[in-house]
């Protein structure tokens, strides 16, 4: 794949030292998961659990480490990681290559970020099962694992669509979010199931919006057994 342009981040800013710590014990979790770990989707419940923005920040750190990373928007049902970046308009993304109106040479972007490069969205699409469900995703995937350190990818929740159990069948990996606020151990449990049955490795989950003063939350979710990671902020979407 060949990148033609450089994009610039909107917002790198420090959520906190707490949130910072945790991404960097995430990050490491993951390295330490096997060198044949390279691509990585982010997945949850619902919406407002903070897996968009926890992947994304995740990818920084990656980069920030010296990794050669690539971020994919695969949310195409709302594309809301393009808040994120200044793209200029009417570019191509991953939702327009995936139903064969540009080639993949068109999506990726250089960032202002060393080693950070993305794929986004750009723009919603009605069938996105469907089009992960085509040669051309599986096959875009490969090409970026020969290419970079880690892919990223930041997909829909499991718990309303069933796009991250499609795209798991074609990772090395999983990392599960869950809002220690508001999402249910039922819920979030039905959905990690899910996820399991495309028979992606799922890497841990990790439980967001967490006060560390706290601490019996962690009692609650404690079913989910080897998994749990926490990330202390307020992150959404």
């Amino acid at each position: 794949m060949k990148i033609k342009y450089t994009v610039k981040i909107r917002d790198t800013r420090s959520y906190g030292y707490l949130y910072e710590e945790a991404l960097k014990t995430l990050r490491t979790n993951i390295q330490l998961s096997g060198r044949n770990i390279k691509s990585i989707l982010f997945t949850s419940t619902h919406t407002n659990e903070g897996k968009s923005e926890i992947s994304f920040q995740i990818a920084v750190q990656f980069a920030k480490a010296g990794k050669k990373v690539i971020y994919i928007d695969a949310d195409i049902r709302k594309a809301s990681s393009s808040k994120r970046v200044r793209l200029p308009e009417n570019i191509n993304g991953l939702t327009k290559y995936l139903s064969g109106q540009c080639s993949k040479d068109d999506i990726a972007f250089h960032t202002n970020i060393e080693n950070f490069d993305i794929i986004m969205a750009c723009v919603s699409s009605p069938n996105p099962s469907e089009l992960f469900e085509d040669d051309a995703f599986g096959a875009l995937i490969k090409e970026l694992e020969e290419q970079y350190d880690y892919v990223i990818i930041d997909t829909a929740p499991i718990g309303m669509v069933i796009d991250a159990a499609i795209i798991g069948q074609v990772c090395d990996g999983a990392v599960f979010v869950v809002s220690a606020k508001d999402t249910s151990t039922k819920l979030a449990q039905k959905s990690l199931h899910q996820l399991k049955m495309s028979g992606c490795k799922i890497l841990g989950a990790v439980m967001n919006m967490v006060d560390p003063k706290e601490s019996d939350v962690y009692g609650k979710y404690g079913k989910y057994g080897k998994y749990g990671y926490g990330v202390y902020g307020q992150a959404g979407k």
